[in-house]
């Protein structure tokens, strides 16, 4: 059992589609950009909203800002509610902390939007410890969230240490601390301070995206996340 766990929130604990995908969908229409099809805006599920702006749309620095606040127009009223947590995990949160296991959630969207699902769903019990990103854009890259969420949830000790490895480079990987995430920044971000990570294929990963960024184990659904923190 891992002592310390972190874990991504959209595509891991809930699935976000509905109000991800139509917020997406809502700000395109306001930038002049029509996409009918909700199934195709799925990537944008996981990474911060400005690289996938960038990434899929071409969008500016500028541009990004204006389709990040006309996204937030919809998802702060409605859609961080369209959203659901998938069957099976609010057990399993119950179960690793009854065994002791330090839990944090490290994401990307907004902690202040993190904060507010998680007091919707009823799951802020199960978490020593919440870290997102700012609403200025700071903190929004997976390695900042990860980073952040060790330093609050690890003993100092122990933070330090992984600290240190971090900056000696490649070595062993400390096996108490483990990130959850169904994205290859999730994979990523844990790979950068040599901790454990478990890629769950439940989520918004594209095929082949958690093996090919190494993630140490892939589940399919969620008994097998629960085999695989034991």
């Amino acid at each position: 059992m891992y002592e310390y766990i972190l874990f991504d929130l959209d595509g891991t604990l809930t699935d976000p589609k509905p109000g991800i995908t139509t917020c997406v969908q809502y700000a395109l229409h306001k930038m002049g950009i029509e996409e009918p099809d909700l199934d195709k805006l799925e990537p944008f599920i996981g990474p911060p909203l400005l690289d996938s702006f960038h990434e899929f749309y071409g969008f500016d620095e500028e541009q990004g800002q204006q389709a990040i606040a006309y996204y937030r127009e919809r998802f702060r009223v409605t859609g961080l509610f369209e959203n659901e947590v998938y069957p099976g995990i609010e057990q399993l949160l119950e179960e690793l902390k009854a065994s002791g296991s330090k839990l944090a959630v490290a994401s990307s969207k907004p902690g202040v939007f993190v904060e507010r699902i998680l007091e919707h769903f009823g799951l802020c019990a199960y978490f020593d410890v919440v870290v997102g990103s700012e609403l200025d854009g700071t903190r929004a890259k997976k390695e900042e969230v990860v980073e952040e969420a060790l330093h609050r949830l690890l003993p100092e000790e122990l933070f330090q240490g992984i600290m240190k490895r971090k900056n000696r480079g490649p070595g062993h990987k400390y096996d108490t601390v483990v990130m959850v995430g169904d994205r290859r920044f999730d994979v990523e971000g844990a790979k950068e301070f040599h901790i454990a990570s478990v890629g769950v294929n439940y989520g918004y990963a594209s095929p082949g995206e958690l093996s090919s960024a190494g993630a140490d184990v892939i589940v399919e659904t969620v008994e097998e996340l629960r085999e695989a923190l034991r």
